[in-house]
C-alpha cells in the first residue's frame, strides 16, 4: 500500500485470483485500522500545503500523466491478469487515465465576479473540501479511479483511495507511480475486504466520499456518510435502454450495439442493456446481433487474437446463468450463447434473447454481463414509456436514419446522457457523467465533476463608507 510516501505490506494479506484460471495468482494487503489512521493522518497533513499552490498541482498532474505512460505496458499486463479484459482494453484504460490527467491540468479554475462597480465587489470562489474517500470497482480500476483522482487532486484535496479486493494490484501500482511524483500523504492507496469501506466512510478524516458500484452498497455508503454530514458522489450503475427506430437497416447497426451492449463483456455502467426495437424490425436485428455474438472471440485477455476476456469473478458467471433461466422460463428464446463456456475460468458465452419483454429479470435489472435482451414495442410511445419504466437513469441511446428525428425522441428519454446513432458517446473527461433515480447522486467529470470536491466560498467587500460631512456656522 501507499500510506505517507511510503510502501507498506498488512499483518495479512488476501489472495486475487486471475479470472482467467479462476486461480489466485497474487497476494494483496489488508490494511489494519492502525494502518488506515495512518493514511487518512497523512492526508489531512499534506492537505494543508498542496491545496495552496495551483500552479504547482497542474505542473504535477501533467508529471503523473508522464509517469503513467511510462509504465503503460506493466499497468496493462496488471489490468487483464486481475481483470480480464483483452490487453489492447487494457491499454486503452491507461490512456484513458492519461487523457483525465492532461485534461484537468490544464482546466481553469476560475474566480467567478459576481460584483465590481461603485457599491463594491463581491466573488464566488471554489474551495477544496480536504481529504477525499474514493472507493473505486474492478471493472476498470485504473480509469475509475483516476476519474476520482484528477478533479480531486485538481481542486486542492488529499485522497485516501481504496480499489475493489477483486482488482487491487493496478491501483496498488498506480499508487506506487504517482508516489514517485507527488508528496507524502497526497494520494494514499489501501487495500483489502470488508470492512474496510465501512471503516473508511465513517472515518472522521474524510469531508467527502466518491463511490462507484451497485445500488445496494451506495445505500449503505450514504447511510454511514450521513452520520458525519459529509458530501458524497455516487455512481451507482444503470439498466441503459438503445431505442432502435423502424427507419434503420438493422445489419448497418448491428456492430454498434453489439459492442454498445457487450464490450468489457457488458461490465460497464453505461452499457446498453435492453434493446428496444420496433416490431417489424425486431428479427431483423436479432439475426444481427446473435451473428456478430457466434462470431466474437472469448479466450484468456493474454492472447492477442481475443475480444472478450472472463467475467470479473465467479458471481458474475452464476448471475447470468440465474438469467438467462428465469427468462427462458417466461418465453424468451435463445438466439446464441446461453451457457458458460466449458474451460478453467470465469468464461460466459456472448448471449442474445429474443421474445422477451418488461417484467423479466434480465429486462428490470442491471445484468452487468454479457446477457442482452431485445424487446419488440409498438410505436415511439411505448418505446419511450418503456425504457423510462426503470429505476435506474444513467445513459440512453437512440438510433434511427433520421437525427432529427432521433432527436426527438432523444429528448423524451429520462437518462444523464443520450447518445444518437451511438451509445455512451459522450464518456468524456469535459462533459458531465452522473444518472438520473437510483444511478446515483452527482456528477463526475468536466467542470462539473470538480466541483463536486470543493464548497462554494462567497467574499464581498462594500464600497468604502465617505466621511461625514459636518455643517459649521
Amino acid at each position: 500500500m501507499t500510506i505517507d510516501g511510503s510502501q507498506m505490506w498488512g499483518r495479512q494479506t488476501f489472495g486475487v485470483v486471475d479470472p482467467a484460471t479462476g486461480a489466485i495468482f497474487a497476494q494483496a494487503p489488508v490494511c489494519t485500522v492502525e494502518q488506515l489512521d495512518q493514511a487518512m493522518d497523512a492526508a489531512l497533513r499534506a492537505f494543508h500545503e498542496w491545496r495552496r499552490e495551483d500552479d504547482l498541482r497542474r505542473a504535477m498532474l501533467r508529471e503523473c500523466a508522464q509517469v503513467l505512460l511510462g509504465a503503460l505496458d506493466e499497468l496493462a499486463a496488471t489490468i487483464t491478469a486481475e481483470q480480464g479484459k483483452p490487453r489492447a482494453a487494457s491499454v486503452a484504460e491507461v490512456v484513458a487515465a492519461v487523457t483525465w490527467l492532461r485534461y484537468y491540468a490544464e482546466l481553469d479554475i476560475g474566480r467567478e465576479v459576481v460584483q465590481d462597480d461603485r457599491h463594491g465587489y463581491a466573488d464566488v470562489v471554489r474551495r477544496p473540501l480536504g481529504v477525499v474517500a474514493a472507493i473505486t470497482p474492478w471493472n476498470f480500476p485504473v480509469a475509475l479511479a483516476m476519474w476520482k483522482l484528477a478533479p480531486a487532486l485538481r481542486a486542492g484535496n488529499t485522497v485516501v483511495l481504496k480499489p475493489s479486493p477483486y482488482a487491487p494490484l493496478s491501483a496498488l501500482m498506480m499508487g506506487e507511480l504517482l508516489g514517485r511524483v507527488l508528496p507524502a500523504g497526497v494520494v494514499n492507496v489501501v487495500t483489502g475486504p470488508d470492512p474496510l469501506g465501512d471503516r473508511i466512510v465513517t472515518h472522521p478524516v474524510p469531508r467527502m466520499v466518491s463511490f462507484t458500484g451497485s445500488v445496494a452498497t451506495g445505500r449503505r455508503v450514504a447511510a454511514a456518510a450521513a452520520g458525519g454530514l459529509k458530501r458524497m458522489t455516487l455512481e451507482l450503475g444503470g439498466n441503459d435502454a438503445a431505442v432502435v427506430l423502424d427507419d434503420v437497416d438493422p445489419e448497418q447497426v448491428a456492430d454498434d450495439i453489439f459492442w454498445a451492449a457487450l464490450d468489457n463483456n457488458g461490465q460497464r455502467c453505461m452499457a446498453a442493456k435492453r434493446i428496444y426495437v420496433a416490431g417489424s424490425r425486431h428479427d431483423e436485428l436479432v439475426d444481427a446481433l446473435a451473428a456478430r455474438a457466434r462470431a466474437t472471440r472469448v479466450g484468456p485477455g493474454s492472447q492477442p487474437s481475443v475480444q472478450l476476456g472472463p467475467l470479473g469473478n465467479q458471481t458474475q458467471v452464476g448471475r447470468m446463468a440465474e438469467y438467462v433461466r428465469d427468462a427462458l422460463a417466461h418465453g424468451a428464446v435463445l438466439a446464441a450463447g446461453g451457457t458458460a463456456l466449458d474451460r478453467p475460468g470465469y468464461f460466459y458465452a456472448p448471449t442474445v434473447l429474443a421474445g422477451v419483454t418488461d417484467g423479466v429479470r434480465v429486462v428490470d435489472e442491471e445484468q452487468f454481463g454479457p446477457v442482452l435482451p431485445v424487446i419488440a414495442y409498438r410505436d415511439v410511445d411505448d418505446a419511450v414509456n418503456r425504457a423510462n419504466a426503470s429505476d435506474f437513469g444513467l445513459t440512453a441511446s437512440v438510433w434511427s436514419a433520421d437525427p432529427e428525428r432521433a432527436d426527438a425522441v432523444a429528448a423524451r428519454l429520462d437518462a444523464g446522457q443520450v447518445s444518437v446513432n451511438a451509445h455512451a458517446a459522450g464518456v468524456r473527461p469535459d462533459l458531465p457523467f452522473g444518472g438520473h433515480r437510483c444511478s446515483g447522486i452527482g456528477v463526475e467529470n468536466g467542470i462539473w465533476g470538480l466541483h463536486s470536491f470543493t464548497d462554494l466560498q462567497a467574499t464581498v467587500r462594500p464600497a468604502p463608507k465617505r466621511p461625514r460631512q459636518t455643517r459649521t456656522g
